[in-house]
């Protein structure tokens, strides 16, 4: 019986360890597996990347698209766009074909992305290049294809017979080209240094050299080569030039790229004629077999070579590039006229030598010099904006900003640094503003990755939930890229509402004012008539003969009424005034004739009292006046209360003078006193329309008179000004057109 447990703990034992072996080679054939699955995917990550070397180094860019996601863009924009712009903006067509072209191209890809019509187009670009287009589906995927065509409009298309020329120029071989009539038209090089040693034609150069002559029938032509007959030794065929190099010579000498080649020698083999201009060099001096130090010593004395304290030892470091073994890019040549040249040495061949090939750098390092001070003036000015500006991309990433983005949009400076993604900046923006921020971005974001070449720009005011309110606008850039500026305009918005809203309050109490204004008088009116009447009945002596005293106090309570009574009219003619409804009623009118209603008036306010000495008032106007044009009871107004409140001013006998005075197109109303000077208030009241507080019973209602007298003037479209006297009194100035009343009715 105790066998039975020891059997199966002995069972469960080796059941564990059978149990611990499978696992770790299960774990052990996991890691292989991973292994292996790393560096396949290493592998096709590698081979990706030398297929997108591969179309990048292309004359053409590649686009494709693989569902909603972004394009991948192949090949250098230099090949479509013009320089400087990025390779996104290929898909915006407007900015490099025609209108037309444009639109068509558009239907094609759009027709070729929903339905994967393929299609192959020429086109002409804004820069006369003829370009293809063609595209085509993949699977899932959309591919679109764009490169200049292989000749452009003007070109000379080549002939191929040039073609075949070019390819017979560098066969080592001795080889004719036979023209119409089997006349020699092209021979190459080794050819002719036959020709030179054997006079005769090919049959006979071939036979007196041993060779065996090959016919060709070409589509252009015929052609014939010379070859060794099978069997027969005869002497090697003479080189055309030292090192096998002349055969290159037609080729160097046609480029535009300065070239020279030295053999191991140090001796000039070739150099083409770009080389003599770049250096200035005489072409008749620069004869093959010149040792190149010397070529040297002539262009340092010169002065072309750079300006170097040691040229020995600057002249033998660049003789270095004979022991190189693979190409080599020195550092550039900065030449005492100002230009800078790139040298690239490489080995000229198994038997030593060096080719150089020199090339101008001067116009490529200042483009790139202004383009770096653009950039910084550009980064300068929008770091110093108040705006928040971005800027992104075809693909939607973000390639431009400013330091005020990231406070407007609480956004990490950092994230802004490495380029991201609008989606990025949304889901950043949701982080920091998680009230409403995605979705105001969303919004923003449509208008970003759209890439309608018929879209337009955009603007409009965003109210954050935090308060803060923001003017945007959302613009298309030439190349393709959508720029996006924010501006705070919270306090200027919030003040606005606030003048807003003060705005309406000042007109809601204006208009309140202008109606208490108009009830107050008219309900003052009734009982100011029954005061009146019955200051008239006691002075009258109707009901009863009246003591001396009592007469005095009776016409004290018939001027105070008449004060009254015109004190009412002027609050109603202000309220009229001021409403915007005062009526002008021009007429020829007799100045004289006026001046005696207003002394009318002034008589009935300052009426004779017994114990005080009547008020004096000198009249002078001139025998003949002008007509003046005007509203006469606007103008007995006037009068009245200038004369009125120089009445107020001055003591009991004292006196008042009123002149008149036409001066060219304009009358001049004159008041003067003798008595106190006009307060402050009171001038004031000429100028600008306020209370004038009044310091005694005797010039109560002055400001009031004065700023009728303002208003009144400026609706004739006169002027109003007061001067002090010395040692006392004021003068009251009013300068009246005489036509101006006709021009302000007319209007």
């Amino acid at each position: 019986m105790n066998a039975i447990p020891l059997a199966i703990a002995v069972g469960a034992g080796a059941f564990a360890l059978l149990a611990t072996a499978v696992v770790r080679r299960i774990m052990r054939e996991g890691k292989h597996a991973q292994q292996r699955s790393s560096e396949q995917v290493a592998s096709l990550r590698a081979l990706v990347d030398d297929y997108e070397a591969l179309l990048s180094s292309t004359g053409e860019v590649t686009i494709v698209w693989s569902g909603r996601a972004t394009p991948k863009f192949f090949g250098p924009a230099s090949s479509i766009l013009p320089a400087g712009r990025r390779v996104e903006g290929v898909l915006d067509f407007a900015s490099w074909l025609s209108p037309t072209d444009a639109e068509a191209l558009a239907q094609r890809v759009a027709d070729l992305r929903a339905g994967g019509q393929g299609f192959d187009l020429l086109f002409t670009a804004r820069d006369g290049r003829q370009m293809r287009a063609m595209g085509w589906a993949l699977g899932g995927r959309i591919a679109l294809r764009l490169r200049p065509t292989l000749y452009q409009p003007g070109d000379r298309v080549p002939n191929r017979g040039d073609d075949l020329e070019r390819v017979i120029g560098t066969l080592p071989d001795p080889v004719v080209l036979f023209g119409p009539g089997g006349k020699v038209v092209f021979a190459n090089a080794a050819y002719q240094a036959l020709a030179r040693s054997t006079q005769g034609t090919p049959s006979e150069i071939a036979d007196a050299n041993g060779l065996e002559l090959v016919s060709l029938d070409l589509p252009v032509g015929k052609a014939a080569y010379l070859r060794v007959r099978p069997g027969t030794a005869t002497a090697p065929i003479p080189a055309p030039a030292p090192d096998g190099l002349a055969h290159l010579s037609a080729i160097i000498d046609a480029l535009a790229t300065p070239i020279a080649i030295f053999n191991a020698g140090r001796e000039l083999v070739q150099c083409n004629r770009a080389y003599a201009q770049l250096w200035r060099l005489d072409p008749k001096w620069l004869r093959q077999g010149m040792d190149e130090r010397a070529i040297l010593d002539k262009l340092r004395t010169d002065g072309m070579l750079p300006a170097e304290p040691d040229y020995q030892a600057w002249r033998a470091r660049h003789l270095q590039s004979y022991t190189l073994k693979t190409p080599r890019e020195s550092d550039p040549w900065h030449l005492p006229d100002g230009r800078t040249v790139q040298v690239i040495s490489a080995p000229a061949g198994p038997k030593g030598g060096v080719i150089y090939v020199f090339e101008d750098i001067t116009d490529q390092l200042k483009l790139k010099s202004q383009h770096r001070t653009q950039l910084d003036v550009q980064r300068s000015t929008l770091n110093a904006l108040n705006e928040g500006v971005a800027v992104f991309g075809t693909n939607g990433r973000l390639t431009l900003a400013n330091p005020r983005l990231s406070t407007l949009w609480r956004l990490p400076t950092n994230l802004l640094d490495t380029n991201p993604h609008i989606d990025q900046i949304v889901e950043a923006v949701a982080r920091a503003l998680p009230e409403d921020g995605a979705i105001l971005w969303r919004d923003l974001k449509r208008s970003i990755v759209d890439l309608n070449p018929t879209r337009t720009d955009t603007h409009g005011r965003i109210t954050r939930a935090d308060g803060k309110m923001l003017d945007y606008a959302i613009t298309r850039l030439p190349d393709g890229q959508t720029m996006m500026t924010f501006v705070d305009v919270t306090e200027s918005a919030n003040y606005q509402n606030v003048l807003k809203e003060r705005n309406e309050a000042l007109v809601t109490a204006d208009r309140l004012k202008d109606a208490f204004v108009q009830n107050v008088s008219y309900e003052l009116r009734s009982p100011l008539t029954n005061i009146i009447g019955f200051a008239d009945l006691l002075a009258s002596e109707a009901a009863g003969p009246l003591t001396d005293k009592q007469k005095s106090y009776t016409d004290y309570i018939r001027a105070s009424s008449v004060t009254l009574g015109v004190l009412i009219d002027n609050i109603l003619d202000l309220a009229t005034v001021d409403a915007g409804i005062a009526q002008m009623r021009p007429e020829p009118q007799d100045v004289p004739a006026l001046i005696e209603k207003a002394k009318a008036g002034l008589a009935a306010t300052f009426p004779d009292i017994d114990g005080e000495e009547p008020l004096n008032i000198e009249i002078d106007i001139p025998e003949e006046l002008p007509v003046l044009y005007a509203d006469g009871t606007r103008i007995v107004q006037i009068l009245y209360n200038l004369l009125s409140t120089a009445a107020r001013f001055t003591e009991p006998g004292g006196k008042v003078r009123l002149s008149v005075i036409p001066r060219g197109e304009r009358m001049i109303f004159t008041v003067e006193d003798d008595g106190t000077q006009m307060t402050d208030e009171m001038r004031a009241a000429l100028s600008d329309r306020s209370d004038a507080a009044a310091t005694s019973a005797r010039h109560r209602g002055a400001g009031l008179g004065l700023a009728i007298v303002r208003s009144f003037v400026h609706l004739h479209g006169g002027t109003i000004s007061v001067e002090r006297r010395e040692p006392r009194g004021s003068r009251v100035v009013v300068s009246l057109p005489l036509a101006a009343a006709l021009t302000t009715a007319a209007e």
